[in-house]
């Protein structure tokens, strides 16, 4: 009877845990939602018919949710690698360039590799070649910050805005050039299509879904995984918590925190890989603006938790792909949505507010064990 007991208390705990840690993002989110209402009837629309318009946009038929899922999939995949940057200890500002990175160079091997071979590719070879690609640049890139951390106490915030720029220009400096679709017809700034054999097909015929939003679900699986039932991933969550035990308690800390980095870079490589493969075929200038910045904002709001990121990113998706049918329903300007946008992070991240206003007590006494970012 014991053993019952104590299994039932556990399972009590575990579900008071979930309840607590999915409370404070979802009053966070009602919270934006009606001050979002409030400025929409201030400005002269109805709240509810704007709403309802976002809701049909997002989810009011197939084609809708496969938008949806098309939206979320790079947002997944550079809010895992926001999320794990954030378990280890560091701030990943950088998603953004390292994201585009991954498009570039993932689009690079798409054209021109056959080409320098001299003959086609089957997709079993090629598609993954594009893909490792892009993460392998997305990879590299963030673990150069992850070593300037590491060897010169280089702080990854700054660092990591640096090589945003310096990656976001080189781009820039590739596909308007070397890289730029030859076409006459072509006048932007954008490589040529990929090659059919490195392309992700469809999941359903006649949507633009593709297999990308399935790896995007595994990956957030793998993450969790390697985040809980690694070795590997107990150095990563010590090393966030307290790099100073760690490295009391034998962990190379340098290793954890290039490791940390090369991960998260790989995951926002493939975010721009494989917009590139399954969705774009080619990579422009623009495409992905703001993903980077908003894969900060989700991982705040899914708490760094894998599952967490897959809601967030839906909620993002959702709002992105629905304020077009709303704008056009009510006439309102599509800026509403980054509005309530920043409303939610606002309320996640200063939780307290949200605690006053909702009377929601702090139970027991939090103890802050990181340092802080300019530390």
């Amino acid at each position: 009877m014991q053993p019952e007991k104590q299994k039932t208390s556990l399972i009590r705990r575990v579900l008071q845990s979930i309840s607590e840690a999915v409370l404070i993002p979802f009053l966070a989110i009602v919270t934006a939602v009606l001050i979002g209402g409030l400025i929409i009837k201030v400005v002269g629309g109805d709240p509810f018919v704007a709403y309802k318009a976002l809701l049909q946009g997002a989810f009011g038929s197939k084609k809708a949710w496969s938008e949806t899922a098309i939206w979320s999939t790079p947002y997944i995949f550079a809010g895992l690698a926001v999320a794990l940057a954030f378990r280890g200890g560091l701030f990943n500002i950088g998603a953004e360039g390292q994201l585009a990175f991954g498009a570039v160079f993932s689009a690079l091997i798409g054209y021109a590799l056959p080409e320098w071979l001299g003959f086609d590719l089957p997709t079993y070879i090629h598609l993954p070649l594009a893909i490792l690609a892009g993460a392998l640049a997305g990879g590299i890139w963030a673990g150069i910050v992850g070593a300037l951390k590491a060897y010169t106490g280089g702080h990854e915030v700054i660092n990591t805005i640096m090589m945003n720029y310096i990656a976001l220009n080189m781009t820039s400096f590739l596909v308007g050039g070397v890289m730029k679709d030859k076409n006459p017809l072509n006048v932007i700034s954008r490589t040529p299509l990929i090659a059919e054999s490195a392309r992700i097909s469809p999941i359903f015929t006649g949507l633009r879904i593709h297999w990308g939003f399935a790896l995007a679900l595994v990956m957030a699986f793998v993450v969790w995984w390697l985040l809980n039932k690694t070795t590997l991933g107990f150095e990563i969550r010590t090393v966030g918590l307290n790099p100073d035990a760690a490295k009391y308690a034998g962990i190379n800390v340098k290793r954890v925190i290039i490791i940390t980095m090369l991960f998260s870079g790989i995951l926002a490589g493939l975010a721009g890989a494989i917009e590139v493969t399954g969705l774009n075929y080619r990579h422009e200038l623009g495409f992905s603006s703001g993903y980077g910045y908003d894969a900060i904002a989700i991982a705040l709001l899914g708490k760094s938790h894998p599952l967490g990121v897959v809601l967030a990113s839906f909620l993002f998706a959702a709002m992105r792909n629905g304020a077009t049918r709303m704008q056009f329903m009510t006439q309102l300007p599509v800026d509403l949505i980054s509005m309530i946008q920043a409303l939610i992070l606002l309320f996640v991240a200063a939780d307290a507010i949200v605690r006053y206003i909702y009377r929601i007590k702090v139970k027991g006494e939090r103890v802050v064990l990181t340092r802080g970012w300019g530390g």
